[in-house]
Order: C-alpha cells, then structure tokens, then sequence
C-alpha cells in the first residue's frame, strides 16, 4: 500500500486541502488534528514515549555488580526510611513505598509524582543473610553480597588470538 492512499486528498484534488485552512474542515483532517493534539497531551514532559513507562512504574535504579556483590541504588527524593519498605524472597529484591501528596490550595501544576511504587529486582545467587541498606539523601542503597556458590561458578574464558587466521 502506498503512503499517498492514505492521505485524505490526491495531486489532482485539492479541493479538501484548500478547505481545511476555511474553517471548514473535512472529518477525516479534524479526526487526524484531534489525534495528534491528543497523543501530544499524553506525552508531553517525557523525553521520549518509553520515559512515561518508567516513571510510573517507580524510582530509578542503578544495579553494580562486582564477583562478590550487588550493590543496588534507587532514587528517593522526598521520601525517608520509614516511608520503603526492602524485602528479598525467592531471589527476588522488592523495594516499595509510598509517596504522599501535599494538597495546595491554588495549585496550578504538579509535574512531580506521588503514589505507590514497586520495583523488583532478580538477583538469584544473592545471599539474603549478609544483605545491608543504607538511606541517605535520598538515595537507597541495598549491598547483597552473592553466594559462596555463585562466586565459586565464576569461570574466566581465555581469549584465543585469531589474528593469523584468515576467514
């Protein structure tokens, strides 16, 4: 199919073109003029239309990990230690919270978030046992160091050089 059969006018018919700028506009442009302002309403303020996603499902994160640990950093602001709770189970780390809203009278605009959050991590070889937090300005920092099993599992791979061989 091509791209021109689906524009509402052709080379030859400009006739719905030049009414759309007399105000009177044809269904089709009104309903194209109405999607985009819509589309552009939802996503305006992200950077990019996946940005939307990620800041609602919860705070950022950043994962480290060495040999021997994780070491696992969220995003707070606003919030304190009473306010998340950390949870490992299953091999699965769990942060989540809440965020209260401050109600204003004559608020105009609000574009910082407020709610619940979720966010889980799978960390399968991490030892629960030796898990520590830490929460300073607002930064969540989780260190998880992982099994004597999984640091013994690590095996390095050599890297043959292949420069004499032709392909």
């Amino acid at each position: 199919m091509n791209v021109r059969d689906l524009v509402p006018w052709g080379r030859n018919d400009r006739d719905l073109a030049a009414s759309a700028g007399t105000g009177a506009a044809h269904p089709v442009l009104t309903l194209h003029r109405e999607m985009n302002r819509m589309f552009d309403d939802v996503l305006r303020g992200f950077d990019t239309p996946f940005g939307a996603m990620s800041r609602m499902s919860g705070p950022s994160l950043d994962i480290d990990e060495t040999d021997t640990d994780y070491r696992v950093t969220a995003e707070l602001p606003g919030l304190g230690k009473d306010d998340v709770e950390i949870m490992f189970q299953d091999g699965v780390l769990s942060i989540r919270g809440e965020k209260q809203g401050e109600k204003k009278e004559g608020r105009a605009l609000s574009e910082r978030w407020f709610g619940r959050f979720e966010r889980r991590v799978s960390l399968p070889d991490a030892d629960e046992a030796g898990a520590k937090a830490d929460f300073r300005d607002g930064l969540l920092t989780i260190s998880l160091p992982k099994t004597q099993r999984a640091r013994e599992n690590v095996r390095r791979i050599p890297i043959n050089d292949a420069s004499g061989t032709t392909h």
